[in-house]
């Protein structure tokens, strides 16, 4: 495999007079497409009968090449502009992942017609539905799309869609449109709505997980995701030496599963065969059922699923084989992946090849298409994010500890936010850079070439009455190695108080314990509650800014419905925090029998 990288030399930094850094590198930035169904047409030319999606279907796959995938989405694209479809009237689409949904999506873009893709808890959980009100408002779409009536029946029927077409594939009755009817085709002439399409069109608005204000709906353009899969391909080379071939489970309501892996298949004329399983009880025997039947060259996962991937593999020497033997890379997103999980995945490549495929990650927002930085040395350790794709260059605003805020420009960065002047004059700085919110650190400041590692949002951060700061997405990693399989999560606390509180979302093997009881919306646990303070004693402490003084475990998992966790599956920490203020006045009464005093 060949894995060219960017060199050192490559990697250039600019120390201006006003304390800022900017890094760029000298790697010449690759052709860009004009559009997206652009890749479509050059595949479904000179590979048309090599696989582009592909899902469960029975005993097998239903398999859709890429001929058939042209000839409908053009047909898909005609009745959409029988219907008057374009640029204003975009199309909401609430179920998840699916070779309809992949073919709709293509078709608007074929034509100028914005998707919306949402979350599909938000229809599957009545208490949800205020999210997609929230998205309606915002975007206004004028055809909403479901898989099946059986699954999201209750949400299409809502009066949220009156005035609306609905359309459905599966199970379509009376005032909801059989997707086989797009299939049809229409009249209008799509050679001429497609030619119009240009790099600024509006392919998608890609709604923000709303972590800390309400959801806003990111214009993604053409240019923003042909430039990136580009920037994907210079970085990563192998991707242009064979089409790459991905099963992957990843949201396509997300920028990363619906436009970094989705469109990485579709420019390098790969295949992505659906995954329906989950890294979550109950769905990851899917996913390694399917792993039985489909290797993939490349894997895309987050750390919890590549954990239970390596426990799976542990036992099952085939299942190791099949996964390790053809892949290019092992690509891990959305947090570091834990050290004894990389080393595991390291023993077991080498076991089945004799050598390690390139691991890695990279960094981006919803905003900026997504990748920007891309770890381009290979590495023994986890959480590095590496330098500037080909083509951007990132700004950083270094603290008195040289913790830089993280600045970015470039032709993959967002024009601003559906109709929302106001948050995206915001969003950018004098000279037209993104303000990501994000924080990051060199990895070695004496050698720019190895990169920069993910140092929290800044937003997260906060002052103790003291004055000293808190890192807090750092100090909840640090927590939760500390606290092993107790906590599923944990949400720190301090703002503006002496101390640093943890509230304690519990794993199953903390409310196994035999003494739980249940005090209004805390858990009390004695057993539990020596463990933690066993735990936390014993890890080290630098000071006030990263000792916990005490502890409550909530009684009720976050809520989706109520905000507590967004779309992507993160934790709003001000949602919560606010939801359960009564529970935060508690954590800081050293009488209260929940509070954990360590």
């Amino acid at each position: 495999m060949n894995q060219q990288r960017y060199r050192a030399h490559d990697v250039t930094r600019e120390d201006r007079a006003d304390g800022a850094i900017l890094l760029r590198t000298r790697h010449p930035m690759g052709p860009v497409d004009r559009c997206t169904t652009d890749w479509l047409h050059r595949w479904a030319d000179q590979t048309p009968d090599a696989v582009f999606l592909a899902e469960r279907y029975g005993r097998g796959w239903r398999e859709v090449s890429y001929a058939m995938a042209l000839d409908q989405v053009r047909a898909i694209a005609a009745a959409l502009m029988d219907r008057g479809m374009g640029p204003q009237t975009p199309i909401l689409i609430i179920s998840g992942n699916g070779v309809d949904h992949g073919l709709l999506t293509l078709a608007a873009q074929y034509v100028g017609v914005p998707t919306v893709p949402v979350a599909e808890q938000y229809a599957l959980i009545p208490a949800a539905h205020g999210h997609l009100a929230h998205a309606v408002k915002v975007v206004r779409p004028t055809m909403v799309f479901a898989a099946d009536t059986a699954r999201f029946g209750d949400a299409l029927s809502s009066d949220l869609f009156d005035g609306m077409e609905r359309v459905a594939s599966v199970g379509a009755g009376a005032g909801v449109t059989p997707f086989a009817d797009l299939l049809r085709g229409g009249a209008g002439d799509v050679d001429a709505a497609n030619a119009a399409i240009g790099p600024d069109t509006v392919a998608k608005i890609l709604m923000t997980s709303g972590s800390t204000s309400n959801p806003k709906g990111v214009l993604t353009s053409h240019r923003m995701m042909c430039a990136n899969q580009t920037q994907l391909a210079d970085a990563l080379p192998f991707l242009r030496a064979r089409p790459p071939r991905i099963l992957d489970w990843l949201p396509w309501n997300h920028v990363f599963g619906g436009s970094h892996n989705f469109n990485m298949m579709l420019a390098n004329g790969g295949a992505l065969y659906i995954d329906n399983g989950k890294p979550m009880a109950g769905l990851i025997d899917l996913t390694l059922e399917n792993q039985t039947m489909i290797s993939g060259t490349i894997a895309f996962n987050v750390p919890v699923g590549f954990a239970m991937l390596r426990d799976a593999m542990k036992q099952d020497t085939g299942l190791r084989r099949r996964y390790f033997e053809d892949l290019d890379m092992l690509f891990y997103a959305g947090a570091s992946l834990p050290q004894d999980v990389w080393a595991d995945l390291e023993d077991m490549a080498r076991e089945v090849r004799g050598d390690v495929p390139l691991m890695t990650s990279s960094w981006g927002l919803t905003e900026t298409a997504p990748a920007c930085l891309i770890q381009h040395e290979p590495t023994t350790r986890s959480g590095i994010v590496g330098v500037p794709v080909t083509g951007v260059t990132v700004k950083l605003i270094p603290d008195e500890d040289m913790r830089c805020e993280v600045r970015v420009k470039g032709p993959t960065i967002t024009p601003g936010y559906f109709e929302d002047a106001e948050k995206t004059a915001e969003a950018f700085d004098d000279e037209g850079f993104f303000r990501t919110g994000d924080a990051m650190k060199f990895v070695d400041p004496d050698n720019i070439a190895m990169g920069l590692r993910f140092d929290g949002r800044i937003s997260e951060d906060f002052k103790l009455l003291s004055g000293t700061w808190v890192r807090a997405a750092n100090l909840r990693l640090d927590l939760l190695i500390a606290l092993g399989g107790l906590a599923a999560d944990v949400v720190i606390t301090g703002a503006d108080r002496s101390e640093i509180g943890l509230m304690v979302i519990p794993a199953p093997a903390l409310r196994a314990h035999t003494d739980v009881t249940e005090d209004v919306g805390a858990l009390l646990i004695p057993s539990a509650a020596r463990e933690i303070i066993t735990r936390l004693r014993a890890r080290p402490v630098e000071g006030s800014s990263t000792r916990i003084t005490r502890a409550i475990i909530l009684a009720d998992p976050p809520s989706i419905a109520e905000g507590e966790i967004t779309a992507k599956g993160n934790l709003n920490f001000r949602k919560l925090l606010t939801l359960r203020a009564s529970l935060l006045e508690r954590l800081y009464d050293n009488a209260d029998p929940a509070t954990i005093l360590i």
